[in-house]
């Protein structure tokens, strides 16, 4: 007598081959985007080990400190001014990747995401690993590591049009909130890994902490160059040609719908502009909305562990290790984004709600505020691109995702760059006016949403509301006092 099928195997088997490329698309572009942020995690954690208080440390043997108060420090960090030289490090990674966005989406449109992903994650985990190997090479130009920024900032703009471009292409808007909140958390795992990384070799030899994410990244370039499938249109063209030429022939006996079929085809594959995508409703506002609730992720992304280590007096291992629970809430945060925006269909409105509760919460309970800031930040660069760039006034042109994700998360970029120069700017005058900055940009990321936000509300009211044929005016005052 024969055993049945094992529950494994026939729990494997239970998936259609679609299913499977859909759960490989997932994983991989997970891991993909992982590793960009793991390795621009790094100088966030490094700061506090290039410039310490050496009156607490102990001098090494025969070194005479009587004329030189900052031994322990790396030059050119050594000088009171070296919080305006880490803001600049900052911007010049972030005022490139702002402006490279723009242009990084046209070329995703227009090249194959599998073979510009793996040059950019190629290319960025050279210029991380560089970075690191200036520890090894005594290298104390701050002309260096600025161009080594600038190069890794454009670099990196080939990460988030891509993945998302890959993922829309995917999968449809129902679960769409929800599947890409799950996928987003790829942010904060990248940001508590680049943290857990760098704090081991931060206080030994700081170099590994860029060494290492950057051959993690180049590694997961490699990986995307021989396994990524960008579409589905790609994989039934690569693993069905039969049935393409079937198709073809039968085209080419029905004149009239092989016209027609070339036309669409045609038309469709025609990449969006730069002004179309602009057009598109919605894209201004979640633009500017994501340029307020970036500048408040990210001023936290770089500052907050000089923050704990100047506030709290913890080492740099250590308050890179509690930093993590912002991410931790982050990851918590666009899940549940995700899911509140699907079950209401206001995706305006769940950003609007989360960013109103982050604003006091920004000077404390890291996990909470990472939540509720990290969460809008996460729903509008995923799920609200993926929605926009297959907006209905397209008419089925899928090849607007890249461009409409880049111009939204080139636009939060400007706000990823000012954030950390303001912070450095405002630092030196006390850290709770950095706080106020903070939520000073929380309620201004809610007022670019007000108009959406209205909007979505009126719609759930004019569901609500029946409609009455001899009291248009009432109905109408209704809908609106609703």
């Amino acid at each position: 007598m024969k055993s049945p099928l094992a529950p494994g195997v026939r729990f494997l088997t239970s998936f259609s081959r679609d299913s499977w490329y859909r759960g490989s698309i997932l994983l991989l572009t997970f891991l993909f985007y992982t590793s960009y942020h793991l390795s621009r995690k790094p100088i966030s954690i490094v700061k506090s080990q290039l410039h310490r208080n050496c009156s607490e440390l102990i001098p090494p043997a025969g070194l005479n400190i009587s004329d030189n108060e900052t031994w322990c420090d790396w030059v050119p960090f050594d000088q009171s001014n070296y919080k305006t030289l880490f803001g600049i490090l900052d911007n010049c990674f972030l005022v490139a990747y702002a402006i490279g966005m723009f242009f990084s989406g046209i070329f995703g449109e227009r090249l194959p995401l599998r073979y510009y992903l793996s040059f950019g994650m190629l290319m960025s985990g050279l210029f991380t690993c560089l970075f690191g190997l200036g520890y090894y090479w005594e290298i104390h130009s701050l002309l260096f590591y600025a161009f080594i920024q600038v190069m890794n900032g454009l670099m990196q703009t080939t990460g988030w049009p891509a993945v998302v471009a890959c993922v829309g292409n995917w999968f449809g808007k129902g679960k769409r909130g929800f599947i890409m909140g799950v996928w987003n958390s790829h942010t904060s795992v990248g940001n508590i890994l680049g943290s857990l990384i760098a704090g081991v070799y931060v206080s030994s030899a700081w170099g590994m902490s860029f060494i290492v994410p950057g051959l993690i990244i180049a590694a997961t370039g490699v990986i995307c160059f021989f396994f990524l499938v960008e579409s589905s249109d790609q994989k039934h063209s690569e693993t069905e040609p039969l049935l393409q030429n079937l198709r073809s022939n039968e085209g080419m006996i029905n004149g009239s719908v092989t016209t027609e079929s070339a036309e669409v085809i045609e038309e469709h594959a025609e990449a969006i502009s730069f002004v179309g995508a602009l057009c598109i409703p919605g894209v201004v506002e979640f633009s500017l909305c994501l340029l307020f609730a970036k500048l408040v992720s990210y001023t936290f992304l770089y500052w907050l562990p000089l923050y704990i280590s100047n506030v709290v007096h913890f080492d740099a291992k250590d308050a890179g290790d509690l930093s993590t629970l912002f991410d931790v809430g982050g990851i918590v945060g666009g899940i549940l984004a995700g899911l509140v925006s699907d079950y209401t269909g206001g995706r305006a409105t769940t950003c609007c709600v989360m960013l109103l509760f982050a604003a006091p919460m920004v000077s404390c309970m890291l996990l909470l505020c990472g939540g509720l800031v990290n969460g809008p930040y996460a729903l509008i660069t995923t799920a609200v691109s993926a929605d926009l760039g297959t907006h209905e006034s397209l008419r089925g042109n899928s090849r607007a995702l890249s461009t409409v994700t880049a111009i939204i998360d080139g636009t939060g970029s400007i706000g990823a760059a000012l954030g950390p120069l303001f912070a450095g700017l405002i630092s030196p005058s006390g850290w709770n006016n950095v706080f106020y900055m903070l939520i000073s940009a929380d309620i201004l990321a809610c007022l670019f949403l007000s108009r959406l936000v209205f909007k979505e509300v009126q719609g759930w009211c004019r569901s609500c509301v029946p409609q009455s044929r001899g009291f248009p005016d009432l109905t109408s005052f209704l809908n609106i006092c609703c």
